[in-house]
């Protein structure tokens, strides 16, 4: 198993690996919507905390000669929910090719560090 530390990548908001990796499975850590010239400020609104955060992960996948084709799951938290679920699908989706979407769970919840809007986690496969 490898723990991963990523040079300049987002700036942990608790004790935790950017990414770890066993059996060609990466595990890539939740990324909040900061940025690592300036954590803990957040942009506003749903569809720039979502291209914040889907950058901290491209920083983060990048930094394993990974990309988004490489993911198979994601999980993304919201804090509102109703509110900001459509505009961040419409949003997300502009990651990933069309026809290759991973596997996704979108869930709810009652906070996240920074009272950021979304929190995002992959699990990505290394090619091969």
């Amino acid at each position: 198993m490898q723990f991963h530390m990523i040079a300049g990548g987002p700036k942990p908001v608790a004790p935790f690996s950017h990414a770890t990796e066993a059996g060609g499975f990466v595990f890539v850590t939740g990324q909040m919507p900061d940025s690592p010239e300036a954590p803990g400020v957040l942009p506003d609104g749903i569809v720039a905390q979502t291209r914040a955060a889907m950058a901290n992960l491209r920083t983060v996948l990048a930094g394993l000669n990974l990309d988004f084709k490489d993911v198979v799951m994601a999980r993304v938290y919201l804090t509102r929910f109703k509110e900001d679920y459509a505009a961040m699908n419409e949003t997300y989706r502009g990651y990933f090719q069309e026809g290759r979407l991973p596997a996704r769970t979108c869930v709810g919840v009652t906070g996240l560090a920074y009272d950021a809007l979304i929190e995002i986690d992959l699990v990505a496969r290394r090619p091969g």
